[in-house]
């Protein structure tokens, strides 16, 4: 195992990790003005449209920030446990990231010039200009390449180590990297074959329920897409920061294993109120949904037991003694750790989301959107803002400073006490019936919307606060790749516990585990797939490309 990434790694790394910090700068920037306009105190000058901005915060953070990040971070994690890229695998890498970011660069501008004002989501029969679509299927091509870079250097690791498990980081990132490929195999068929024929007017309809369930397929594993890596930090890395160690491997890589099996058969939920589905359909996806929450318990079982282990290593007593013990002055620690306590509520929100009958109450509210930003914008963009902390000193040859690390510490702060008012007022107004995405001049005479007025002023209050963060995370990246002090900042990799069971090579079976995917999804998908082809409405010309 390397104990430094590659410079030459490194730099495909970084690549990645600075385009995500600028989709941070200026999505963050289109979120302020969004939670502005919405509490009715802010008109947006220069005709500048409240979708089209809602539509740059939810691409550049949702899809741009994300993706680049996550890339990046998994490039690092391979070369750092499994060996510097081979030329081949480093050159299909570094062509990944250009086809993605001239992708990346035609959705920016379409959604600029108010062409692609269609939100993250891009619904039909919202239409957006060819190029957007043709934008999008270049970040999904990109990404395959680039991940297919990270998988051949895994299988080359097992043909030079026959019968060995491979380094639990790269395993993990490739769990991920097939779960996206598998994934985006249902938003690049729906841009593909209706949404960029549509645009490009070579047909003249498109099925909505086929296109939203195309996306959904997609849109529901890429929440565990962002979640996933977060995880990686959690299981491999906070160990190794605290002084403890991994409680279990074989745990850990059956958790990932059990996310890539149900995570992706399970896009109906997303879809319950919806006609041209069948009940019993969206009853089994809605099960299969509710199964995720077992690997959720098994990591939280294993973080906690974690941290008790070393907690009780170093004296402590009774039943959380140990909690006093962990290294709360440590940023790389202290700030992942507030993105686990927020995943806490935002599970118990993701469970209310998932079922038949609670969704009726929260569906198309600002609830989910207050969801939304617990899951992703706090516990995993907080992990992911941690793993920042060492990686980005790591791969530039610098260190994390003690004025950097307190300055982290007080922008998670900043961080979750203002995404605790904005989420919590949007929990709360979505419970009272305000919709999702609408901005205030948008309620008409709905009678209830003096009500929803101090939750929207409370939103951008915690908006704002949240701004500010936005402000010290760039000002402290910035500071880590190009002006702290040169050194060498550890990449640090935990160790499993000596009392572990050895790690059974069945869960690196892929024949077995890519099977099970593959019957779920057909299980899931088959059959309500083909209600909707053979009940399309009369001369719905989209058909004609399928």
């Amino acid at each position: 195992m390397m104990t430094k990434v590659d410079r030459r790694d490194g730099r495909l790394a970084l690549a990645h990790l600075y385009v995500a910090f600028i989709a941070l700068a200026l999505g963050g920037l289109a979120g302020l003005l969004q939670v502005l306009v919405r509490s009715g105190s802010f008109t947006l000058p220069a005709n500048i449209g409240y979708y089209q901005v809602l539509t740059v915060h939810g691409v550049l953070l949702g899809l741009v920030l994300t993706t680049f990040f996550i890339l990046g971070f998994q490039h690092a994690a391979i070369s750092r446990t499994s060996g510097t890229y081979r030329s081949g695998s480093r050159k299909a890498g570094w062509i990944g990231f250009w086809v993605m970011l001239t992708g990346t660069a035609m959705a920016a501008v379409m959604i600029l010039l108010n062409e692609a004002t269609v939100l993250y989501t891009f619904y039909a029969p919202l239409q957006a200009h060819w190029i957007f679509y043709l934008g999008l299927t270049f970040v999904v091509v990109g990404s395959w390449i680039g991940g297919g870079a990270m998988i051949a250097e895994y299988i080359h690791w097992r043909k030079q180590h026959p019968g060995q498990p491979s380094p639990l980081l790269t395993f993990m990132a490739i769990i991920n990297t097939v779960l996206w490929i598998v994934a985006t195999l249902g938003v690049a068929g729906t841009v593909l074959f209706q949404l960029l024929p549509w645009s490009l007017g070579l047909v003249s309809e498109v099925d909505v329920l086929i296109s939203r369930t195309l996306f959904w397929y997609f849109g529901h594993p890429l929440v565990y897409f962002w979640l996933l890596p977060a995880y990686m930090a959690w299981y491999v890395i906070i160990p190794k920061i605290i002084g403890g160690k991994i409680f279990s491997d074989s745990l850990a890589r059956l958790s990932f294993i059990l996310f890539l099996l149900f995570s992706i058969p399970v896009g109906f939920h997303h879809q319950l109120v919806e006609p041209g589905i069948d009940a019993s359909w969206k009853f089994l996806q809605v099960v299969l949904t509710f199964m995720v929450v077992i690997p959720s318990l098994m990591t939280a079982f294993s973080l906690f037991a974690t941290f008790e282990m070393y907690g009780r290593s170093k004296g402590a007593t009774g039943l959380f003694g140990w909690f006093k013990k962990l290294p709360w002055g440590d940023a790389r620690f202290t700030v992942p750790f507030i993105g686990m306590a927020a995943f806490i509520p935002a599970g118990a929100g993701g469970l209310i989301n998932a079922s038949n009958q609670m969704n009726q109450v929260v569906h198309n509210t600002i609830w989910v959107t207050g969801h939304f930003h617990l899951t992703l914008a706090t516990s995993v963009v907080l992990t992911f803002f941690g793993i920042a902390y060492w990686l980005v000193p790591h791969l530039t040859g610098r260190v994390l400073t003690k004025k950097m690390n307190k300055l982290a510490i007080v922008q998670a702060v900043v961080w979750a006490v203002g995404m605790s008012i904005m989420s919590g007022a949007m929990h709360a107004v979505g419970l009272l019936g305000a919709p999702r995405r609408s901005s205030f001049s948008t309620y008409g005479d709905a009678p209830q919307a003096l009500d929803w007025i101090p939750y929207q002023v409370a939103q951008a209050v915690g908006g704002t606060i949240l701004f500010l963060g936005i402000i010290l995370i760039l000002y402290i990246f910035v500071n880590l790749a190009f002006f702290a002090p040169k050194g060498e900042e550890e990449f640090p990799i935990g160790e499993t516990a000596d009392e572990a069971e050895k790690t059974p090579m069945v869960l690196e079976n892929w024949e077995i585990w890519l099977t099970v995917l593959a019957a779920l999804i057909l299980i899931a998908y088959t059959v309500p797939f083909a209600d909707m082809i053979q009940n399309a409405p009369p001369g719905s010309k989209g058909f004609k490309l399928w």
